[in-house]
């Protein structure tokens, strides 16, 4: 329910935690598998009708208590005149990648009119769901987006973006402010076409020390957060212990990927909403098992203030009925 998603993001207490997955429209349900045999993933997330489509796969099979907008984080790559696509076994690939400190400096497109395809995505969303669910944009953050073309493809490490960092510091601020002002300005354009919650993933920002976090993203982030008169939850992994620096960013609600202990989490940012924070892989558990470590969770988190959701997105091959029972588990409680 929408009413139950936006009082748990304002610390209220819940007579059971909201519940959806990140990735929850994807490639685990055959429904999807089927219809991107006629699109590519491309097509699909720049055509709304498709995209509202498989929005809505998992409304049609759960009903969690938020949607997310079938979308990429790297298509705010577009206003700053990179491109990419995807590479089977490979992920993203950036065909102009930044190799030099010039490549920095970039012109800006405009945002609302090349990414015209997310504002109408998010109004066909709300039109269909109204109150029965929240539903929710998102935004890659500054440095995720700048490690990705900065490396041109994934990666464990990312050194490109961190070597830019030692090298050529006023390049890769550039760069990162590059990114914060079109982000802000999508953030906005999401708000405007209907989004209730904006999730931003700076997913890789874990790979910064403590301390340049704070210098280089933390203002970025507070920036970008501030933009919206919405509900925000911020995410990035491999930040336990420094949850302070996620909080700090002015979010209403903390994102914890699975290695976070939820009560040693919720101790540490007393009354500071969290999401998640199921390790998808016990999803690949019997349904029981997947239902007692979802109550495990739900226990540790307390009764207010707790979004439920994993602690990161639902990999392609989980059975679907292990994700109906993480969503059971949740909505048993009532």
């Amino acid at each position: 329910m929408k009413n139950l998603f936006l009082r748990a993001a304002r610390g209220e207490q819940t007579e059971r935690p909201p519940v959806w997955m990140m990735r929850q429209a994807g490639r685990y349900l055959p429904e999807y598998r089927e219809l991107r045999e006629d699109y590519s993933f491309l097509e699909a997330i720049s055509t709304p009708e498709v995209a509202a489509e498989i929005s809505l796969q998992p409304w049609e099979r759960f009903q969690p208590d938020g949607i997310v907008m079938y979308s990429d984080i790297l298509t705010v790559l577009e206003p700053l005149n990179f491109s990419y696509h995807l590479e089977s076994g490979v992920g993203p690939v950036v065909e102009n990648p930044v190799e030099t400190p010039a490549d920095t400096q970039r012109d800006r497109g405009e945002v609302r009119e090349q990414l015209w395809y997310v504002g109408e995505l998010l109004e066909r969303l709300s039109a269909e769901l109204g109150s029965k669910a929240a539903v929710l944009g998102f935004a890659g953050g500054p440095f995720t987006l700048a490690s990705y073309v900065c490396e041109g493809q994934s990666s464990r490490s990312f050194m490109a973006i961190r070597r830019l960092r030692a090298e050529h510091p006023d390049a890769f601020e550039r760069l990162l402010r590059a990114f914060t002002d079109v982000l802000i300005e999508y953030v906005t354009y999401q708000e405007e076409a209907g989004a209730d919650v904006i999730q931003l993933f700076d997913t890789y920002a874990g790979l910064l020390s403590p301390a340049d976090y704070r210098r280089f993203l933390l203002p970025l982030h507070q920036e970008i957060i501030d933009a919206v008169d919405l509900p925000t939850i911020m995410f990035a992994r491999n930040l336990s212990g420094n949850l302070d620096l996620l909080a700090d960013s002015g979010a209403d609600v903390i994102g914890l990927d699975w290695t976070v202990d939820m009560e040693a989490a919720r101790a540490e940012l007393g009354e500071t909403p969290v999401q998640g924070n199921l390790d998808p892989a016990l999803l690949y558990g019997d349904p029981e098992t997947v239902k007692d470590r979802t109550r495990a969770v739900i226990a540790d988190a307390g009764d207010a203030g707790h979004i439920l959701n994993l602690g990161h997105g639902v990999d392609r091959n989980t059975p679907t009925e292990n994700v109906n029972a993480f969503f059971e588990a949740a909505k048993t409680l009532e």
